[in-house]
């Protein structure tokens, strides 16, 4: 992952369309996969259910955090203006805090960005897939795991 991105699931533009800036590629035809049309509240719904999935025991732990769903990611100052990302983790890592870290912290911020999302899918079988992995992702993230490790385990 390039140094200048953020944490969270950037998306590199690779393959055939580097130079047409048109971000995960196409699929071999010249056109890319999407955007797979979907409204707000069956996107909403989709993050819903990939957040129903993750299993009690590991939903208990997470503490102080919320999720947070916007259309799409705007780069930061310093950033490269083409970063697309499909979800970003802001917070402080389980692993990382202390006994001082719960007196009146935030609550950490998991976002998932729906537009680039719908941008790579072109089915809903792609978009929930995406957004599975995507929520997973980031709740890992939450845990102290890393973009590396992510990648290593098959999340990333």
């Amino acid at each position: 992952m390039p140094a200048s991105l953020p944490p969270g699931l950037p998306i590199v533009p690779h393959g055939p369309h580097d130079d047409d800036h048109t971000g995960a590629g196409g699929t071999g035809g010249g056109q890319d996969p999407g955007p797979f049309p979907m409204s707000e509240d069956e996107f909403d719904a989709a993050v819903t259910d990939a957040l129903d999935r993750i299993p009690p025991e590991l939903a208990k732990t997470m503490n102080n955090v919320a999720v947070f769903i916007e259309d799409d990611y705007t780069p930061q100052p310093g950033e490269d203006p083409d970063t697309v990302l499909l979800g970003l983790y802001e917070g402080v890592p389980l692993t990382e805090r202390d006994s001082w870290w719960d007196a009146g912290s935030l609550p950490d911020r998991i976002t998932i960005y729906r537009q680039p999302i719908l941008d790579i899918c072109a089915s809903r079988e792609d978009v929930i897939e995406e957004v599975t992995v995507t929520v997973v992702h980031e709740i890992a993230h939450h845990f102290g795991i890393s973009d590396e490790r992510l990648h290593e385990l098959g999340w990333g």
